[in-house]
């Protein structure tokens, strides 16, 4: 739904919270749980929709008359979609997931496949007159290559090529009918873009160059007209969580992305666990036995950690990372366990709250983004104490953005 000052923003949840991957599973989803979220949040004008499809859903969903029959049910909901998750490509669910998240990664046909369908889908259902957005991966998963910077290299290099494809289609989108799409990196930790330097790095030197060659043959333009177009396309998705476990600041990316004329393209809030370690023995027990829950089976929770010098030390995962909490040297973990937005303390646990509002804060006078998406998905994986009514708490992490978004503006326009 449109909110903030002349409802520049579009807010949304990302429904990659509910199971299921078959688009008959994904549209009961919507029917459960949108109308009577919409009902309560926003009776009176058009509700967004964050919608995750999974490769099998977004199949589906181009068959038959299933699209036509969805945007339908969409209008007579008065709901539209404006953002797509396309990072997860299979099983999300009930399941290990870990590092199969990241496949197929850029490099394969596979992922340019699917991320075509989720253009064409998005193209038809996005309103006239609103960008649409589909986030993706961050290329690959760095840990599979092992400090190979060469097989790095080689896959930066395909993504790029297969990403301009993607660019290709989204041009002839905006030529025939006007409509401007974006896909959307999403940089997190242990990503093959992790953070906002190598993303930098990989626009200027493997993503400008290459797809730039690539659509000046395709589309008989010229190299700078390729790059301006790229820019346009090819933007960040900036997961606050994500940049909050790798410790950047807010200010300092946005400088460095605007910098090199790269846009942010969609803002998904959510929040990480932060944990100040103790230097007693015995409190650190406590601590460890506080963050075994947290270190379940489903999904990645990189851990990143820093020292009194500001050295950062990466752990893949929790469990890999909780067995040097007892003796390490650092002062600080971030783990990138994705708990609820409205909460800041968990009883000697904390949340990165502070990133969000900070980045809410400079929405107000940095207008950056329009495009805003909550994505605590990890409801179902939670520790048993942590764990609310699904549509409660799905309201109440709307509830907590819109106040936060209210008191700028009130601070800002008294």
């Amino acid at each position: 739904m449109k909110i903030g000052t002349d409802n520049k923003f579009h807010l949304t949840y990302c429904t990659n919270i509910h199971p299921g991957e078959e688009w008959e599973k994904v549209f009961a989803n919507l029917k459960e749980y949108i109308p009577p979220l919409k009902a309560r949040l926003a009776p009176d004008k058009s509700f967004g929709i964050g919608l995750r499809l999974a490769e099998v859903a977004a199949r589906e969903l181009l068959q038959g008359n299933t699209l036509t029959e969805f945007k339908s049910w969409l209008s007579a909901q008065d709901l539209y979609v404006f953002t797509l998750n396309g990072f997860p490509y299979g099983q999300f669910h009930w399941q290990v997931v870990k590092d199969q998240v990241y496949a197929p990664d850029w490099s394969q046909p596979e992922r340019l496949d699917y991320t075509l369908q989720l253009t064409q889908i998005l193209a038809e259902l996005l309103p006239s007159g609103m960008e649409g957005s589909i986030s993706t991966l961050p290329l690959s998963y760095k840990p599979w290559f092992k400090g190979n910077q060469l097989a790095q290299a080689s896959v930066m290099l395909s993504a790029s090529q297969q990403i301009a494809e993607v660019v290709e289609q989204m041009v002839r989108i905006r030529l025939e009918q006007g409509k401007i799409l974006h896909l959307d990196l999403e940089p997190e930790p242990d990503g093959l873009l992790e953070n906002a330097t190598e993303v930098v790095d990989y626009f200027q030197m493997y993503l400008l160059p290459v797809a730039g060659n690539y659509l000046t043959k395709h589309l008989g333009i010229t190299q700078e007209a390729a790059e301006n177009y790229i820019l346009d396309h090819v933007r960040v998705c900036y997961d606050t969580c994500h940049f909050a476990v790798e410790y950047e600041d807010p200010i300092s990316v946005l400088l460095q992305f605007k910098a090199a004329g790269i846009k942010i393209g969609k803002i998904q809030i959510s929040a990480a666990l932060q944990v100040n370690i103790p230097t007693e023995i015995e409190k650190r027990r406590l601590l460890i036995e506080r963050l075994n829950p947290f270190a379940e089976s489903t999904y990645l929770h990189q851990v990143i950690g820093r020292t009194s010098h500001d050295r950062l030390i990466h752990y893949q995962d929790l469990e890999t990372a909780l067995p040097n909490l007892e003796n390490t040297t650092d002062e600080e973990w971030r783990i990138h366990f994705h708990v609820p937005i409205f909460i800041h303390d968990y009883q000697l646990l904390q949340s990165t709250q502070h990133d969000i509002v900070n980045v809410l804060d400079l929405l107000q006078t940095h207008h950056f983004c329009n495009h805003l998406e909550i994505e605590t998905y990890t409801w179902e994986v939670l520790p048993d104490e942590m764990k609310l009514d699904l549509p409660a708490s799905i309201q109440r992490e709307y509830d907590w953005v819109m106040n936060k978004l209210l008191l700028k503006q009130l601070v800002a326009f008294p």
